[in-house]
Parts: structure tokens; sequence; C-alpha cells
């Protein structure tokens, strides 16, 4: 998701700063990405973002886990809620931020607009 900048309404800058990953880092971010968005099994729109449902496997919570650690330090703007339900039910992922951040997470997550 790095590498858009965008100015919200209200003139704070929501930009992503790759340079706070690794090479690396990048490319597992964007594997990550790939293997959550195939993931998916509803979204649900929120007004300042999305919500994701996955599948409640292991590898999915670790890999969502692993997103998150690495998508909150090149892009500060969003904020991320886990929801994990009872008995084996779905994992929800919420990601949201103010102005503009939710067009940057539509672009990235392939929803919305």
């Amino acid at each position: 998701m790095c590498g858009e900048a965008v100015d919200d309404i209200r003139g704070v800058p929501v930009a992503c700063n790759p340079a706070a990953l690794t090479a690396e880092q990048q490319e597992r971010q964007q594997a990550l990405l790939g293997q959550l968005r195939a993931d998916v099994k509803e979204v649900r729109e929120l007004d300042d973002g999305y919500t994701f449902g996955h599948t409640p496997d292991r590898a999915v919570l670790l890999a969502i886990a692993e997103f998150v650690a690495n998508e909150r330090l090149c892009c500060p703007f969003f904020e991320f809620g886990l929801t994990v339900e009872r008995d084996g039910g779905p994992v929800w992922l919420r990601i949201t931020g103010e102005g503009e951040a939710k067009r940057v997470l539509e672009a990235e997550m392939g929803v919305g607009a």
C-alpha cells in the first residue's frame, strides 16, 4: 500500500513512506497483501474505511498480524483493528483513517469507489 500520497480535505497529508520498510519487507508486504486479498470472504464498508472478513485459519491470522506490523510503519495514517470471533468464526481486519485514507485503501484493496 506504500507509495501513494494524497492531501485530505483539511490539508493533512495522507502519505505512505515506502522507505520505512526495507526492500525485503516491501516484497514480503506485497506477498501478504496478495494472500489477504485472495482470502477475503466479505467486505463491509465503514464511514472511514473497511472491514474485511477472513477465514479463521491460523496462517491467515498470522499473515494479518505481519501485514499490520509492516503497514503501520509505511502508512501511519491507518488505524487497524482485529476481531477474532469465538467458536471458529471469521477473523475481521478493520482498516480506517481520516480524510483521503479511505481512498488509498480502496485503491490498494480493490474495493469501493
